[in-house]
């Protein structure tokens, strides 16, 4: 059940990003800036083009790196993650949930950061220094779901040491 609700959130985060990534690109300036220095000036500038190509290659590398592990256990691939994780065991729907989430996770926090780059670049909406308890969010979800990991593995392994 964890696991439907992983990818059910993971699917609706992957049509989060793609929208912010394209409603936002349309309204950012052609020259775009990263941060701010200092004065209060714009520094590090890059273009447009360049940023959205960025931002699709960051998410299409992170969205393989983290879906390679579930999606090897859900086609029986690996014959060790298969072991360890047997149909109908409650880790394994555990496992399949943490990593649909956690890459959930990833691509709102990309979402998000598309967000904060069109709020410094675009003052005329909103500061942005409203924003910047986004740059607390984002670790505060990735420590959780760490966090998350750790307790699923800790059960697999009493459970397995129980077993023993």
């Amino acid at each position: 059940m964890y696991y439907r609700f992983g990818k059910a959130f993971y699917f609706l985060s992957i049509l989060f990003f793609i929208f912010y990534l394209l409603y936002f690109y349309s309204a950012l300036p052609e020259q775009l800036s990263l941060s701010k220095g200092e004065a209060g000036n714009m520094a590090r500038d890059l273009n447009r083009g360049t940023f959205f190509y960025g931002m699709i290659a960051v998410f299409v590398v992170m969205n393989a790196i983290v879906l390679l592990p579930p999606k090897l256990l859900e086609t029986k691939s690996h014959r060790g993650l298969v072991r360890i994780f047997p149909v109908g065991d409650r880790f394994r729907d555990y496992y399949l949930g943490w990593f649909y989430s956690f890459g959930g996770i990833l691509n709102v926090s990309l979402g998000l950061l598309i967000f904060y780059t069109h709020a410094i670049n675009n003052q005329d909406d909103a500061a942005p220094e409203q924003f910047d308890f986004i740059f607390y969010i984002i670790p505060t979800l990735f420590v959780i779901w760490v966090i998350g990991l750790f307790v699923i593995m800790a059960g697999k392994f009493k459970e397995v040491q129980n077993k023993s």
